[in-house]
């Protein structure tokens, strides 16, 4: 262990201050990061990554003292890898995690071996990146490295510091040069970027001033910036941007690299340490990632954001977004045409998760449970999931309104309750269902249509409560095997049923909970009675629109909404799989119907 007594050596109270004064510069910058983001793909989210990843360490390391410059630069890496999102945080992780490996355990450090260790953070953050591209942030970092002196004799820090930063101005100014297409949207790398913006608060802090809480956003033309489909839309071989953390005694980043490599993945980036690392790439199947990773150590933290749907959004800013959660059975296309954002809640089996109907189809999960011996469990996205995709989308729209699955089956309203009050609460509204499945789908297809019409938050919410009372949904199962093994209903139940002929229907009741409301006996033209139970049930007058579910049972769902079709006045009507948050508790075979009267 080194101590230092020069008065020029670096101390720890000194450098968090100035990480702290960094850290804010690129959180204040964040909106114009995402407005000038276009590579690799335009999907309008690298200042939110920057600042949740600064966001973080924030949080974390910079809210507590440290003995030494290296266990603070140590603390800040580990929580820059943790907290690291998208391609920008894993690298700028990567960059931190890499300076801190090289000062070791230092009390104070010398100018001229910061600077060398920087030069080592810089180096780790190239390795990190399996395929390193001129004009990015790994080009400004470079710059920047190359420049600080490493002097023996530095008696103006901020001078010395400052030197550097202007050469790290000039690469960025220069990576338009490099990457054509920046060059084509007339912008600079949003990543690159936001690392001048970090380089900027530390340099204010050095010189004694305060850093700029207020940054103003580029004022550019949405349209010139997203109007080549290049620059619009992810690669479809490559549409989720997946991440986790992976956590082991004795991990290899190389072969991981290579291994992710070999799924045809882009945008690699493996960050951290031999014990715990973040994984970030742009693939087709997140799961096929997750399962790779596995192969290392321990996953966990896994998450994948559709690209293709982020950008459409950076796209069309301006309208208010609308969210629901993967409990909701929305029809094949309807989320990309409404522009609807989809959270996904977390499915297991066993030790192996799942993200629900990204990680796993409902066709995959039906086939799974049926050859498992495991029961699957579901359980709510965490509160990042939805503070994540929030802030997305407060960052390119003036209000994002969700509609969740009913609270009183699930804590998933309370997970985006919490990440709102962490966030932006006056922009955030939360819109309880009391529904489910395709009820709840109804409802995020009404908010989207009502959006797209330029409906601001409160008459979104107002339509919503006004059409909630009126969604209705029923379900009916034949089997009974899956509520018993799942301890929801005991077991003489479905003895009782199975003597009986009765089949049993249940209704989602208005505080949100399904409940038997009646049944059938008898196992004869079953398909057309249920239709015609639902039918006697609803107000003659009304135009319907309705969505059957059907749980691994498509034959009998077609048949049942083919048979609502003849007995009811319907304006649209889908057929969906309905997915694990009803077919987990339910079972194959079971059908889900949700009807909603049109307005006007």
């Amino acid at each position: 262990m080194t101590t230092a007594t020069s008065p020029r050596a670096i101390r720890s109270p000194a450098l968090r201050r100035a990480l702290i004064g960094g850290a804010h510069r690129v959180i204040a910058g964040r909106d114009g990061l995402n407005r000038i983001n276009v590579f690799p793909v335009a999907d309008g989210d690298t200042g939110n990554n920057l600042a949740f990843t600064m966001g973080s360490v924030l949080s974390g390391a910079l809210s507590r003292r440290a003995a030494g410059v290296g266990e603070l630069l140590r603390r800040v890496g580990e929580d820059a890898v943790d907290g690291g999102r998208g391609n920008s945080g894993a690298i700028l992780a990567q960059f931190l995690t890499g300076v801190a490996s090289d000062l070791g355990d230092r009390i104070a450090v010398a100018p001229a071996r910061l600077a060398q260790a920087v030069q080592a953070g810089a180096r780790a953050a190239r390795e990190a990146v399996a395929e390193p591209r001129e004009g990015t942030m790994l080009s400004v970092i470079a710059a920047f490295a190359e420049s600080l002196e490493a002097s023996e004799d530095v008696r103006d820090p901020r001078a010395w510091f400052g030197a550097a930063l202007e050469r790290a101005r000039r690469a960025l100014a220069h990576t338009p040069q490099q990457l054509p297409v920046l060059l084509k949207a007339g912008v600079v790398d949003a990543g690159a970027q936001g690392f001048v913006h970090l380089l900027e608060g530390i340099d204010a802090v050095l010189g004694g001033e305060s850093v700029a809480l207020e940054v103003a956003v580029p004022a550019l033309d949405p349209e010139h910036l997203h109007a080549d489909d290049a620059l619009a839309d992810a690669d479809p071989a490559h549409r989720w941007c997946s991440e986790c953390l992976i956590s082991g005694s004795d991990l290899h980043p190389a072969a991981m690299r290579e291994a992710v490599a070999g799924l045809g993945a882009s945008c690699i980036v493996v960050a951290g340490s031999t014990t715990r690392m973040r994984l970030h790439a742009h693939v087709a199947s997140p799961q096929a990632l997750f399962e790779v990773a596995a192969r290392f150590g321990q996953v966990e933290s896994t998450k994948a954001d559709d690209m293709q749907a982020q950008a459409r959004s950076a796209a069309g800013a301006g309208a208010v977004a609308i969210v629901t959660d993967s409990s909701a059975d929305l029809p094949e296309g309807l989320a990309e045409a409404l522009h609807l954002h989809v959270v996904p809640l977390r499915l297991n089996f066993g030790e192996q998760d799942y993200l629900d109907k990204v990680g796993m189809t409902p066709a995959q999960f039906y086939a799974r449970l049926r050859q498992s011996d495991v029961l699957p469990r579901t359980s709510q996205p965490a509160p990042g999931d939805f503070r994540r995709q929030f802030d997305f989308l407060l960052a390119h729209h003036p209000a994002v309104v969700y509609i969740g699955v009913a609270r009183a089956v699930s804590g998933t309203i309370q997970s985006a309750e919490t990440a709102a009050q962490r966030g932006d609460p006056a922009r955030t509204f939360i819109v309880d269902s009391a529904n489910a499945a395709g009820g709840q789908a109804l409802l995020a297809i009404a908010a989207a249509e009502a959006a797209r019409e330029g409906a601001d938050a409160a008459a979104i919410v107002a339509r919503l409560e006004a059409l909630r009372p009126r969604t209705l949904t029923w379900a009916m199962t034949r089997d009974l095997t899956m509520p018993v093994r799942g301890g929801r209903l005991p077991a003489w139940s479905k003895t009782v049923v199975e003597l009986l002929g009765l089949v049993p229907i249940a209704r989602v009741k208005p505080v949100g909970r399904l409940g038997v409301v009646g049944g059938l006996f008898g196992r004869r033209r079953l398909v057309e009675r249920f239709a015609g139970y639902i039918a006697r049930r609803l107000p003659e007058g009304a135009r319907w629109r309705l969505i059957v579910g059907h749980c691994d049972a498509a034959a009998e769902g077609a048949e049942l909404l083919q048979a609502l079709r003849e007995r009811l006045p319907c304006t649209e009507s889908w057929l969906v799989e309905t997915g694990p948050a009803i077919g987990a508790h339910a079972g194959p075979g079971t059908l889900v119907v949700s009807v909603q009267p049109l307005e006007g």
